[in-house]
């Protein structure tokens, strides 16, 4: 992927503003098709074009798009494409406008994809899927994933970028050393002897992945917080690719885009499936989903020829962030010709991903679950931070608060209860994790009818 180092990301409020400003608030042409080849029967897709939100500035529209890989049986992927969707959009506050939108949804996917699998494993515990997760909204594509499924994007300038990581325990380091700390085991399967093949895979139950929704059995430290990736195409567009590991164990993804260059999405989803096949045969459910996101009323996107890509294409995919001011920023900026990187975050801390540090003062509520949405009775919250080694993360007012049962799914999450057991009742733990809860919610109510009143005083 070519670097340009004259430009510089900007932030999304940024550039939401300008195009308001420069009155360039013409949404893309979204085009989609899809093609399949079923082995097991365990992959399932979501596909839903067009749903409306009402902002507070009016009434808005996005695209879902999502691919559910199963294993050990369907039950996972059907659960998750019925739900997830549902789940996300319940952890966003309903009044908020575009951009505060648009930016609340990384937290919301980690939000609904933990929600998702802490309620399906209540009901199944045998049964795990990837999910392959994504919203558009105008130019603004939003990626959530966990597990070995893939998305991939070709911008009309001809770069490409990966919106999604590989979850499995082969290809990550930091995630098989977050499993043996938090009680796993990681290695090749034994076939006696001595004697180990095949991949990394974590003990018990043999799975290869490190996150997934689902998979209770193997233990709970196979985490549902997702990688999350969200980027600004350029007013060209570009073509993503969303496709199972049926597709990427067989091709990469330059062969996937090459095969089917010229093509309209339909087309080239079945030709990309069908590569994938002739390369390595039926092996595996082996599904695709193209989408093309263009100007309106123009041509497809004519992608460029085949160029040959730099060795760092896929190491290296973004510039970081600039420590400019958002003001500066908005001052000295030049309208991009190339994807600009919004928001990224793969870690599988539940306490980082849902920190209370945020451009969105009402992401969440005071007597509001973050991840599950329950009503909190007063004093029954207890902090994201609890338990944080961390002095900074122990004043009244840092949230935001999970319910127990939420809690307790954290705390096994981050090893620090067995996989599987529930937390001896009035333990010293316990009890001064909820005296703390209490004395941090009536904290917080405090600060909160402080304002209030002075808030009243002022206006009146």
């Amino acid at each position: 992927m070519s670097t340009r180092s004259e430009h510089h990301t900007v932030p999304l409020s940024v550039l939401l503003k300008r195009e308001l400003a420069n009155e360039k608030i013409e949404m893309p042409e979204i085009v989609h098709g899809q093609a399949n080849q079923s082995k097991k029967g365990e992959d399932f897709t979501l596909v839903k074009t067009e749903c409306q939100r009402v902002l507070r500035d009016g009434v808005s529209t996005y695209s879902v798009f999502g691919l559910f890989d199963g294993h050990n049986g369907s039950a996972a992927a059907i659960y998750s494409k019925e739900n997830l969707l549902n789940n996300v959009i319940a952890a966003i506050p309903p009044d908020l406008n575009r951009d505060e939108w648009v930016a609340a949804l990384p937290r919301a996917l980690v939000a609904g994809f933990v929600k998702t699998d802490k309620d399906f494993v209540e009901k199944v515990r045998t049964s795990g899927t990837t999910v392959t997760f994504m919203i558009i909204e105008g130019w603004i594509i939003t990626v959530a994933s966990v597990g070995d499924s893939r998305c991939i994007l070709e911008s009309a300038e001809g770069d490409i970028y990966y919106l999604s990581a590989d979850h499995r325990l082969e290809c990550d380091e930091e995630e098989r050393n977050r499993i043996t700390a938090s009680g796993g085991e990681v290695g090749r399967l034994n076939t006696g002897g001595g004697a180990e093949i095949g991949p990394l895979r974590c003990w018990p139950g043999g799975l290869c992945l490190s996150r997934s929704i689902g998979d209770r059995d193997v233990g709970e430290f196979i985490v549902s917080v997702p990688y999350v990736k969200q980027v600004k195409l350029s007013s060209a567009g570009g073509r993503l690719i969303i496709s199972s590991d049926g597709v990427w164990d067989a091709i990469s993804a330059e062969v996937a885009l090459d095969c089917c260059r010229g093509m309209p999405p339909e087309a080239a989803a079945a030709q990309i499936v069908k590569e994938a096949v002739q390369a390595k045969g039926l092996r595996d459910d082996t599904t695709c989903i193209v989408i093309d996101v263009q100007p309106q009323e123009k041509a497809p996107v004519p992608f460029p020829p085949t160029k040959k890509q730099g060795k760092g294409v896929f190491k290296s995919m973004f510039r970081r962030k600039s420590s400019e001011s958002s003001s500066q920023v908005d001052k000295d900026y030049i309208e991009p010709d190339i994807v600009e990187e919004l928001f990224e975050e793969g870690s599988a801390l539940l306490s980082e991903r849902l920190d209370a540090k945020y451009p969105i003062c009402n992401m969440f509520k005071l007597l509001m679950c973050a991840v599950c949405q329950a009503e909190l009775k007063f004093g029954e919250g207890i902090s994201i931070h609890s338990g944080s080694s961390d002095s900074t993360k122990l004043r009244p007012w840092d949230g935001p608060f999970l319910c127990c049962s939420c809690h307790e799914k954290k705390e096994a999450m981050e090893g620090r209860r067995p996989s599987g057991g529930m937390p001896p009742l009035y333990t010293p733990h316990v009890c001064e994790l909820l005296e703390n809860s209490v004395y941090l919610n009536y904290c917080c109510l405090f600060i909160f009818l402080l304002f209030s009143d002075r808030h009243s005083s002022e206006s009146d």
